[in-house]
């Protein structure tokens, strides 16, 4: 007796394709983000530095607003980190970074399995970034040896600057599918 043929999970080439676009383009941002990032920290200005650590969260916002399927963020994630790979000072490291950077992005929609697509949904996974990445880089920036002002404003510019990175995703991906991008 045969066992019936198992699905097989079908990704279209118009969806790889826009992927892959959309982590190029972000790999182009996110590379000279990546030096502009390391010389404030440089220079000891590690709240400064997180004004523009939302924009490793905007390829994948684009990318699950625009195409709603699930794990494109991760994937879009992972291609902008290979297009940084070369021209970043911390190699492959920036591979796991953008990946775990989508990776909150991606999962208040693999909280429910992909079957809702709300834009507060989008907020959620910045806000819980917002919240996570100041905690866990709190040593690597060392922000225990700075004052508490300064450390407030770590948390409260990093939350702020992945909400707007996350609005200004959710706008271009409007912009991008009312001008035709994405849609099936």
């Amino acid at each position: 007796m045969n066992a019936p043929a198992s699905p097989r999970f079908r990704v279209s080439t118009t969806l790889l394709l826009t992927c892959a676009a959309l982590g190029v383009a972000g790999g182009i941002l996110l590379a000279p983000a990546n030096w502009l990032s390391t010389v404030l920290l440089t220079l000891g200005m590690p709240a400064l530095s997180m004004a523009i650590t939302g924009l490793w969260i905007l390829p994948a916002v684009i990318a699950l607003r625009l195409l709603r399927h699930p794990l494109v963020g991760l994937l879009v994630g992972i291609i902008a980190g290979l297009v940084i790979v070369p021209f970043s000072g911390y190699g492959f490291m920036s591979v796991v970074t953008n990946a775990s950077w989508a990776l909150f992005a991606e999962l208040p929609f693999l909280v429910v399995l992909w079957k809702h697509w709300k834009t507060w949904m989008h907020y959620a996974g910045a806000i819980a970034l917002g919240i996570v990445y100041p905690i866990t880089a709190w040593t690597f920036f060392n922000m225990g040896s700075q004052p508490l002002w300064s450390q407030v404003l770590f948390f409260v510019v990093t939350m702020a600057s992945c909400g707007g990175a996350t609005a200004l995703g959710i706008l271009i991906a409007d912009r991008l599918r009312k001008a035709g991008v994405g849609q099936r």
